[in-house]
């Protein structure tokens, strides 16, 4: 029976690039002179803390960041900003989180989508923080695939191991 599965990733190793890309260009800009500015990644690499000496400063960091994200093909929509934070000595900070596998809320809105298709043979089930889509008919999981790539659901969404 045709197969596959809908999961949410990013690649980590793009985002370190990108981080690596940000904190040089932020070395070197003449409005980023004195101020300090940096990106790190922590926590597992599931976290990003921006730092820098005032808010401006760090807005325009979170904007060279987001910059060398989508330059590296790194969804938006795996990137929840926390509040802007005071630090010591008058900085900013501020966390941007890596939303990584879909949560049992998402899958359950996956789960309602697909039922909503109204294709007959098409069922889902939650495997981990994956969803698995089995289907009669290979045309069948190709219209569900392009329905999902058409709704947002708020994460970015990859299609992987489809097999017949």
């Amino acid at each position: 029976m045709p197969t596959f599965d809908i999961v949410s990733t990013v690649d980590m190793q793009e985002v370190r690039n990108a981080i690596d890309q940000a904190n040089r260009e932020a070395a070197t800009r003449f409005d980023f002179k004195g101020t300090d500015s940096k990106i790190d990644l922590v926590e597992a690499d599931k976290e990003i803390v921006l730092d820098s000496a005032t808010r401006d400063r760090l807005s325009a960091l979170l904007q060279v960041l987001e910059e060398k994200l989508v330059r590296r093909k790194v969804s938006m929509k795996a990137l929840s900003y926390g509040t802007v934070e005071d630090a010591a000595k008058g900085r900013a900070r501020q966390r941007v989180t890596l939303s990584v596998g879909i949560s049992a809320e998402h899958a359950k809105r996956i789960g309602k989508f697909l039922k909503g298709l109204e294709i007959k043979s098409l069922a889902s089930q939650v495997v981990g923080d994956q969803v698995r889509v089995t289907s009669k008919k290979r045309d069948d999981l190709q219209a569900a695939i392009t329905a999902l790539k058409a709704e947002d659901f708020g994460i970015p969404l990859d299609f992987t191991n489809f097999r017949d």
